[in-house]
């Protein structure tokens, strides 16, 4: 029996657990790595912050993403770590094609075995070519200390613009410093990663992601120069900061009313 369909759907919580299930099997599957676990639950946290709902800011964020994957003037890339490949595998694929931009299999825990497994997955999902995994991910970024600095001479290194998903702080700086634009999905806008990328989208993956796919599906259809327009009209900083005042204004009401956060039931759905 499958381990989600036991979870109760009137549940306050029933998509929660249903999201923590999913990644618990993939940890075991050897897809997610045990400390993805411990992200997932720190990224949870902040979403409660924001009441559980994307963002009029974080609307303007994935906007912006959606017009710098389709002005990229190389290539752009999605990196992937286990934990995006668990939650949102099909919508990975979806915009790769909307974008024409390439998937590559980025870990901070590395092994053969876990690139594989998840290169499976993304296969599964649709995906044509998948770079990154074993010999392939031959170059080095050498400002990175962690097992994230390989990367595919085809993808990530000669790429332009990245999206990381779920990412670390400092490979964020390096490709930043390379001359990269990296759009960042984060729900802590206080995370190194969310200071040092170009594009921060403030917001729970599993809703980010399918929005990215249907806005960049809109904004294909449009000229260049309004693409332009929305990324010289995008300031991360000023995003940012609206990002944090939303969270301390949530605090301030929630504590005069001297009530728990609540969950909206339209959140639930989400």
């Amino acid at each position: 029996m499958n381990e989600e369909t036991e979870i109760p759907q009137e549940h306050p919580r029933a998509e929660s657990l249903r999201i923590r299930k999913r990644l618990v099997n993939h940890c075991k599957a050897g897809i997610v790595a045990e400390a993805g676990l411990v992200a997932h639950g720190r990224g949870e946290a902040f979403d409660y912050l924001q009441g559980e709902k994307t963002t009029e800011n974080a609307f303007k964020a994935i906007e912006a993403a959606a017009a710098a994957l389709l002005t990229a003037k190389k290539h752009p890339v999605i990196s992937v770590n286990g934990n995006t490949a668990a939650l949102v595998a099909k919508d990975i694929v979806k915009l790769a094609e909307v974008t024409g931009a390439k998937i590559e299999v980025n870990l901070f825990h590395r092994s053969v075995d876990r690139e594989i497994a998840i290169k499976k997955l993304l296969e599964e999902a649709g995906a044509k070519q998948v770079l990154g995994v074993g010999e392939a991910a031959s170059a080095r970024i050498a400002e990175i200390g962690s097992e994230r600095r390989r990367v595919d001479p085809e993808g990530i290194l000669v790429a332009d613009v990245v999206l990381v998903p779920l990412e670390d702080g400092d490979r964020t700086e390096a490709l930043e410093k390379m001359g990269k634009k990296v759009i960042a999905i984060d729900l802590n806008p206080l995370s190194r990663t969310a200071q040092f990328a170009t594009i921060t989208i403030v917001d729970n993956l599993m809703r980010a992601m399918p929005t990215l796919v249907e806005i960049a599906e809109e904004l294909k259809k449009e000229d260049r120069s309004k693409l332009n327009r929305i990324l010289a009209n995008f300031s991360n900083k000023k995003n940012l900061g609206e990002a944090i005042c939303l969270i301390n204004q949530r605090l301030l009401e929630l504590a005069k009313k001297g009530t728990y956060i609540s969950i909206s039931p339209k959140a639930r759905e989400t």
